[in-house]
């Protein structure tokens, strides 16, 4: 099944999770620090790492910071900081997911299945070799750069998914639940992911949700990207007359 690294410091939930996670035909290798976590991704390939927050060497956001520097492996964090907030800024910092503790392995194995869908398709997905041009936006989906008006964009890896999926359909209305399922490879999910995503690259376009200038929200409809429309005149002001 899959290959996973369980970094969690309580012995009792350390075992359970490996017991568990081992019935259910997975390889489970497990560490108690972060520092021990680092070594293992360096040394092992993993097919996705479950991460506690409340290590004992280091914080887990940190962690995943670390982790991040030197993996694109897939990390699901587990910890019992519920905080709407902080569950943000992981998502931020390069988690693909997250669960609240307490919770079963069942559901934890749902998870680690969408993560890893998630994964292999877009592994095994040919990208477009041409980039894509939607007013001043260019999208290269071969070498994963994006540019605005000639200047490139910081883009975390979710960011640039979910732009580089519509931008390949642009001026069509996505729903979210197509989103969920292409972008996120979930066919249930919480609204408020990709929320926060659209926020994100609203942030690095220059735009709000209240004067959007590419990513159009329809409440209860989708998303849609499209270049920004030509200024129009103001009314009342004599148009320029024509040559």
């Amino acid at each position: 099944m899959a290959s996973v690294l369980v970094v969690e410091d309580d012995q009792f939930v350390r075992s359970a999770l490996i017991r568990q996670l081992t019935e259910a035909s997975h390889t489970v290798r497990s560490v108690g620090t972060a520092l021990e976590a680092l070594r293992e991704v360096a040394h092992f390939r993993f097919d996705v790492v479950v991460l506690d927050l409340g290590l004992p060497d280091l914080d887990g956001s940190e962690a995943l910071k670390m982790l991040r520097g030197i993996t694109d492996v897939p990390v699901i964090i587990a910890t019992a900081r519920d905080d709407e907030a902080e569950i943000v800024r992981l998502l931020h910092a390069g988690a693909d997911d997250y669960l609240v503790k307490p919770f079963s392995v069942d559901h934890l194995s749902a998870r680690m299945a969408a993560v890893l869908r998630r994964a292999r398709a877009g592994a095994g997905e040919a990208p477009p070799s041409r980039a894509i041009r939607v007013g001043g936006l260019t999208v290269d989906p071969l070498r994963r750069q994006a540019e605005l008006d000639g200047t490139p964009l910081d883009l975390t890896r979710r960011e640039f998914d979910l732009l580089a999926f519509l931008a390949g359909r642009p001026g069509v209305v996505v729903p979210r639940k197509e989103l969920l399922a292409e972008v996120w490879q979930q066919s249930y999910g919480d609204d408020q992911t990709i929320d926060v995503h659209l926020s994100w690259l609203r942030r690095k376009l220059g735009e709000t949700a209240a004067r959007p200038r590419y990513l159009h929200t329809l409440r209860g409809v989708g998303v849609k990207l499209e270049p920004p429309r030509e200024a129009e005149p103001v009314p009342g002001r004599p148009s320029e007359p024509q040559p």
